[in-house]
């Protein structure tokens, strides 16, 4: 018994100090997507460690500490996604319906052939923007009968797990498709007028993950991140970031991105909202996001139900309120970070592209 719990502590140590190292081989940076099974792991092996050894022992007390020290850490990432945290972006009650924005983000599945799901839930839900990820040929054709309530559209159809579409019913100007990082990986910038006539510059991602399928590091999905979040950092104007990152939200590299850019993230404090994979209960990660400036206040945000996808759609309610902006601040970068981000990029030699940013 002691050798099991021995060998299950050092387990829970290598899951945990991995990541520590920032390297961006594809099983390293995994290991940020488990942080709550590692919790729960690191809570069931320390009660284990209470239980059946001996406290009064070195060997029992050095377990104790270095299980307890991985849930602490887990626990640290963890915790400001769920209820028991303050609140990052301030709740509104404001039913004015030309300041409120809404935003029903759906990554499909390219192989999934249930349209019928995804547009019945924007039939009842009536977001203002739709945006698709995965979506093909065969999904864009699907969805045409939105278009009589959506008319404002950008279209990028592929096969390659990448396609990408955005439906509107509101205006949409300045209509970008770029590919930032890969050649194959488009990414969506438009500016959209709301009802009120403000401009917001909205950013719709879907950079590829690391994988032993797709990309052995995260260089690039990491890039694309820094870039759109130092670009936005420019800007004063309202802005939105949304889409599924392929990355979780308490990784260092999303966290990352949220200091650089300055958005803030409307789950902090409310939820981790794990959008994959809608398949496994107990594997579930928040991969889907929506980051969004502090012109906005949050009206609520939910897990829409599966449309047979991997991933459950998110739909993020929002209210423009943007003289209540001071009394929201996300969290700030330190000079390190600064100079992690600009290693990104460096290695990446992202020079090709720019993300398009609006002229202020």
């Amino acid at each position: 018994m002691l050798l099991i719990l021995c060998l299950c502590t050092l387990l829970i140590l290598v899951l945990t100090l991995l990541p520590l190292s920032r390297h961006p081989h594809w099983f390293i940076r995994g290991m940020d997507f488990p942080r709550l099974q590692f919790m729960i792991f690191a809570a069931a092996l320390l009660i284990g460690h209470l239980l059946l050894l001996d406290r009064e022992t070195i060997t029992a007390q050095i377990l104790i500490f270095a299980t307890a020290s991985c849930l602490l850490w887990q626990l640290w990432w963890i915790l400001p996604f769920t209820p028991l945290w303050r609140k990052e972006v301030i709740s509104s009650s404001d039913n004015t319906a030309k300041r409120q924005l809404s935003i029903l983000t759906s990554n499909v599945f390219t192989p999934n052939r249930n349209a019928k799901a995804l547009i019945d839930l924007v039939k009842q839900h009536k977001p203002d923007v739709l945006v698709t990820l995965e979506s093909d040929q065969w999904w864009q054709d699907q969805l045409q009968v939105l278009e009589a309530d959506m008319p404002y559209s950008v279209k990028c159809p592929l096969d390659n797990l990448y396609g990408m579409h955005v439906y509107s019913r509101l205006p949409l100007d300045e209509q970008e498709i770029c590919y930032l990082v890969e050649q194959d990986v488009p990414s969506i910038h438009v500016c959209l007028t709301l009802r009120t006539g403000d401009k917001v510059r909205a950013h719709f991602l879907h950079p590829a993950p690391p994988s032993p399928t797709e990309n052995e590091e995260s260089t690039e999905r990491d890039a694309e991140l820094v870039m759109v979040a130092k670009s936005v950092a420019k800007s004063h104007q309202p802005v939105i970031v949304t889409g599924d990152l392929n990355d979780v939200a308490w990784s260092a590299t999303t966290r990352l991105f949220r200091k650089i850019s300055g958005l803030l993230d409307p789950r902090v404090g409310r939820g981790a909202f794990n959008t994959f994979h809608a398949g496994y209960p107990i594997a579930r990660w928040p991969l889907d996001h929506l980051f969004h400036s502090s012109h906005f206040t949050l009206r609520d945000i939910q897990r829409m139900p599966s449309i047979d996808s991997d991933h459950f759609p998110l739909l993020t309610r929002l209210v423009f309120t943007s003289p209540l902006g001071n009394q929201q601040e996300g969290i700030k970068p330190e000079k390190e970070e600064v100079k992690w981000s600009e290693k990104i990029t460096d290695e990446q030699q992202v020079s090709k592209n720019d993300v398009p940013t609006p002229a202020e």
